[in-house]
């Protein structure tokens, strides 16, 4: 019986962050919605943490990293405005809940993180909801990811203090690039598309605070 009640309180804690949370706050795809809902977040959240896996703020989950809320994840979901046609680069796997979310709505996805611990407890997690359409690599991706250049899309689940070029130009023709820029308090999430060879449109979207991407050494600056 206790498992019955567990299941439960999941499935009415999973609801309410659905319809609390992430709906609320511009995310209107059916897609993206059942997504949240059949992946449990929870099973990706730190044991320690998982009575708060359908709150709305980020969670530790080691190394000083957090997991991104379930509205900043919907959110960035929906501005992507992803396609089966997509290949993915997330600079950050981290808790691996996005890189699901992300795998289950694209082609195929690159997920990098300079913490190996994170890509081993994302590809247990990956397997038991049989997805199998990530490349989890080890490394440091905050100068970019060359080694599958170009893509689609690129995602950045830690903030910049300014948008460098060489995220920029790793983007495909039509490319989109999700990144959270600027200092804390003041950050603003915003969606670059590439529109030419040296052209790429910046869209605001909306006002966050996320902890800053490790290891970010500042070249050239993207002026805006």
């Amino acid at each position: 019986m206790s498992g019955l009640v567990q299941k439960t309180n999941e499935s009415l804690a999973k609801a309410n962050m659905i319809r609390q949370q992430i709906r609320p706050n511009g995310v209107e795809s059916e897609a993206i919605l059942t997504l949240f809902a059949d992946i449990p977040r929870a099973a990706f959240v730190p044991l320690q943490y998982q009575a708060l896996a359908y709150s709305d703020t980020e969670l530790p989950i080691g190394h000083r990293q957090t997991m991104l809320s379930p509205m900043l994840e919907g959110q960035i979901l929906q501005n992507l405005n992803l396609s089966k046609k997509d290949t993915v680069l997330e600079v950050g796997t981290g808790s691996g809940y996005l890189t699901a979310l992300l795998a289950k709505l694209c082609h195929y996805v690159y997920s990098v993180d300079k913490y190996s611990e994170f890509s081993y407890n994302t590809a247990n997690k990956l397997a038991q909801y049989n997805i199998d359409n990530v490349s989890l690599e080890t490394g440091n991706a905050a100068c970019g990811w060359p080694e599958h250049e170009p893509y689609d899309v690129i995602v950045l689940t830690g903030s910049l203090a300014v948008l460098e070029w060489h995220f920029l130009t790793q983007l495909k023709l039509g490319g989109r690039l999700f990144a959270v820029v600027g200092s804390a308090p003041c950050q603003t999430a915003i969606l670059m598309t590439r529109v030419g060879d040296t052209e790429w449109q910046q869209q605001r979207l909306f006002e966050t605070v996320i902890p800053p991407l490790e290891d970010v050494a500042v070249k050239d600056e993207f002026v805006f």
